[in-house]
């Protein structure tokens, strides 16, 4: 089976970014997320999941965030879910 990278791009997420991390963490191999300047705990709970956590200084860009966390990506296949979506049981 191929395993799959997520990539996510987070900024004081706090309120969804467990919902959405525990809708795909069976699903994927490895989680990665940049996180553009959360001043909340947006980083401690996503801590929970994946210590591939990086910091990105926002540019106005969001590709070029997006572009920055697919570089850091391992996997065969990568899924890119924004902090605020999470995967349906029938989706998985």
């Amino acid at each position: 089976m191929a395993e799959i990278s997520l990539c996510i791009i987070t900024k004081n997420n706090e309120s969804t970014i467990r919902d959405c991390l525990n809708s795909v963490k069976y699903l994927v191999s490895e989680i990665v997320l940049v996180d553009t300047g959360s001043a909340d705990n947006t980083k401690a709970i996503a801590a929970e999941f994946t210590d591939r956590i990086y910091d990105f200084e926002w540019t106005n860009n969001f590709s070029e965030a997006k572009n920055y966390a697919l570089q850091k990506a391992t996997k065969e296949w990568i899924l890119v879910l924004d902090a605020d979506e999470k995967l349906s049981d029938k989706d998985f």
